[in-house]
């Protein structure tokens, strides 16, 4: 934004007292992060990733992200982040942590035009332990820095349609489809 706040010397910097200077969201949380389903492939399924900062006073110098979701477990490819599998467990890995490059991504700078860093990820289906039906496109816990960001409760999140509904075919259509029927016929 052209906000004549960013262009004062010294809005960048900390306060004695480090009280945040958020921009005004309706959430008013100094961090977003959007998970937004991008593309349901046949085999893989793409998913985009945003952190944005609304604080005008903090950069996020070597941020994390750790996420858990029970598809991690199928992770093929990510564009502009660096990943790491957590797996404390040798048979479960639903949580993964996500950080920025170095020198390109790993500095989320404070609230503006670049403000955001995002990346993309590609996970493969395994339709025996996995499927997007009942919110499982998002994420159950997300956490930034540590810290653990509130999520809406699953039944809250807008359900993927898996298929087309079937059309109904009116009594007109169907009149006139005999109708051309009968002229073809007798014509």
């Amino acid at each position: 934004s052209d906000s004549k706040l960013l262009n004062m010397v010294g809005i960048n910097t900390p306060r004695k007292d480090n009280s945040p200077l958020l921009q005004c969201t309706h959430h008013m949380c100094p961090i977003r992060v959007h998970w937004h389903v991008k593309v349901n492939y046949k085999d893989y399924w793409r998913v985009k990733i945003a952190i944005t900062n609304f604080n005008y006073r903090m950069n996020y110098t070597q941020w994390t992200l750790v996420v858990q979701h029970p598809n991690l477990n199928n992770v093929t490819q990510v564009f502009s982040f660096d990943y790491k599998p957590l797996a404390p467990y040798a048979s479960i890995n639903d949580t993964g942590m996500f950080y920025g490059m170095k020198f390109y991504n790993d500095l989320l700078m404070e609230a503006g035009p670049s403000g955001n860093v995002q990346s993309e990820v590609l996970m493969q289906k395994d339709k025996n332990t996995f499927s997007l039906k009942q919110g499982w496109a998002f994420p159950r816990k997300v956490y930034f820095n540590g810290e653990e960001c509130m999520l809406p409760p699953p039944d809250s999140y807008p359900s993927l349609a898996n298929s087309a509904h079937p059309s109904r075919v009116s009594i007109s259509t169907l009149f006139s489809f005999g109708l051309l029927v009968f002229v073809v016929m007798w014509g």
